[in-house]
């Protein structure tokens, strides 16, 4: 039989508490602790959790439980010298994206993890969702080169604007939910790609001044595709057109349609950023005539993992990498490929100028 994996929860946001919530019901993992900077008994957690020991000190945490697995969802400026000292102490990792600040740090990091022979898995939440895994296979039949259209805008206020101003002390819009859509575009075009030109603007007095929370990117690879991608926090964004996946190709088109029933959702709606409802297949092809010979064909998506699921299969995913010795070269190595580019849509934002990677 093979023994649980003793798991250590740093970060207990949004995305920390889904991750702990399935290492709760996972068979496979057994809770030792839960971290968190200002984490004590009165810290209001969701029932499954409540019970396990609490820490504050990140550095006590790893030395008193010598966790088999640490699972850092913090904000993104630690992610790195906390995914180093949990190798350190000889632990797996699972580490929210981005994995690093910056692309040497990254690649420190993942550099680390194959040193000590220990597992890194990151957390690229649509990788393990069915209906992208659908849309990316759909936008591959689309023929070269692909337009590739996305973005996720979120109108955020209250609490979720307050979460917005602190991780734009260290990461904008564009580079902390950029990594997700950009690795889909790597996806689906399985090309590298060569320069990234972007733009961004401060909506706020609320932000620093050396930071923005809108910005847009465009980004060509070494096949002829291109793609765009848009991203602002705030509560001046508009709730109109705020979750666009589209992509184009030769054959046609693949869209990401969302049901009637979901239009009422709010763009700062975790659940928001993954639904798809449906997928929009079109066909190019067309007779003598010009006239087309397909009718657009739609997917159906029922019975859709909502965010709480999702985070539960990357948690099968880390497993099932722990237990059967995947080789994650390539997942780490497209994870670094995404950040190159959002850095240098970041660099070219603040440079306005052309990136070429």
């Amino acid at each position: 039989m093979i023994a649980k994996q003793r798991v250590l929860v740093v970060g207990l946001g949004n995305m920390g508490k889904s991750h702990a919530k399935a290492y709760h019901h996972l068979s496979g993992f057994e809770i030792v602790g839960l971290c968190s900077r200002s984490l004590d008994e009165k810290t209001p957690l969701p029932h499954e959790i409540s019970s396990y020991p609490k820490f504050c000190d990140y550095d006590l945490a790893l030395k008193e439980l010598k966790p088999d697995v640490v699972s850092i969802n913090t904000w993104p400026d630690t992610h790195e010298s906390y995914a180093l000292k949990a190798f350190s102490a000889g632990a797996h990792v699972f580490l929210e994206k981005p994995i690093s600040d910056t692309v040497v740090g990254a690649q420190r990091v993942i550099a680390e993890a194959e040193k000590k022979g220990l597992k890194l898995v990151v957390g690229y939440i649509l990788r393990h969702h069915p209906s992208w895994q659908e849309f990316v296979s759909q936008a591959k039949q689309l023929g070269k080169p692909l337009v590739m259209r996305m973005n996720l805008n979120q109108q955020s206020s209250g609490a979720t604007w307050q979460v917005h101003k602190q991780l734009m002390k260290s990461v904008s819009p564009i580079v902390d939910c950029g990594v997700h859509y950009v690795d889909m575009m790597c996806l689906m075009t399985e090309a590298q790609p060569t320069k990234v030109h972007a733009i961004g603007v401060r909506l706020s007095e609320e932000i620093d001044e050396d930071m923005y929370n809108y910005g847009q990117l465009q980004v060509t690879y070494d096949d002829g595709s291109v793609g765009w991608y848009e991203a602002g926090w705030g509560p001046m964004m508009s709730e109109t057109a705020f979750f666009v996946k589209d992509v184009i190709g030769p054959n046609g088109s693949v869209s990401i349609v969302a049901a009637e029933e979901n239009n009422s959702m709010e763009s700062d709606d975790i659940d928001a950023h993954t639904k798809t409802s449906a997928i929009l297949c079109h066909s190019a092809d067309f007779d003598q005539k010009s006239n087309f010979l397909n009718k657009d064909n739609i997917i159906r998506m029922d019975d859709e993992p909502n965010h709480d699921a999702l985070c539960l299969r990357e948690q099968e995913f880390l497993l099932k990498a722990i237990t059967e010795n995947l080789d994650l070269t390539s997942h780490m190595q497209d994870a670094v490929n995404s950040m190159k580019i959002v850095l240098a849509a970041d660099e070219s934002i603040r440079s306005g100028k052309i990136v070429y990677l």
